[in-house]
């Protein structure tokens, strides 16, 4: 096993459609896109280590692309189109905009990544690669519903300051759809865990 999935991640998986096309950008060696594949879903795993991607197996529900998301021309088209985006332990802010624009409607980004404070206790300490305070809850303002958002301390599984967040791309017609069956009339009900 490549390493266990993040614990963000797990907690709001239950929000992306079943079987739906999942995102993972800066994959490395896929932890997250063999979780998801494990699960039933299509993972498209970005990177621009073709050896890690290469660790991946083929056939399992993992499609991967070596891309430098960095230094070129963002490498998906702008009709493709994900249930969720999932990035974990990076940040390269240019690319906020891309990644919202590559959520389906429903779609849910699950990101987390290191904060400011960090650099008091170890890598990565360079402010360039740490989130400033509020910063991904500024990045989805007005673009997406923000579901939950934590910006903190972790001891476990390393010492680490973080900030995450978890939002849905709602579209203005769903968030005031009246809904059918036994669910109250409303915006779209997300399953919060405890």
């Amino acid at each position: 096993m490549e390493g266990a999935p993040s614990r963000w991640v797990e907690r709001w998986a239950h929000l992306v459609a079943p079987g739906g096309a999942v995102l993972d950008v800066a994959s490395g060696r896929g932890r997250h896109a063999r979780w998801f594949a494990a699960r039933g879903f299509a993972v498209l795993a970005v990177d621009r280590d073709a050896d890690a991607l290469a660790s991946m197996p083929p056939g399992e529900g993992i499609e991967t692309l070596a891309a430098d998301i960095e230094n070129a021309p963002w490498p998906l088209s702008n009709d493709r189109t994900f249930d969720a985006v999932v990035v974990t332990n990076y940040l390269h802010r240019p690319l906020f905009g891309h990644l919202i624009d590559a959520l389906a409607p429903g779609g849910v980004l699950i990101y987390e990544t290191f904060a400011a404070g960090n650099g008091s206790i170890g890598k990565p300490s360079n402010p360039a690669f740490l989130l400033g305070p509020g910063e991904l809850l500024e990045a989805v303002r007005g673009r997406l519903r923000v579901i939950a958002y934590e910006d903190g301390f972790l001891d476990d599984p390393r010492p680490a300051y973080v900030q995450r967040i978890c939002a849905v791309r709602v579209s203005r017609s769903a968030e005031n759809a009246l809904t059918i069956g036994n669910t109250p009339p409303g915006p779209p009900r997300y399953a919060l865990t405890g």
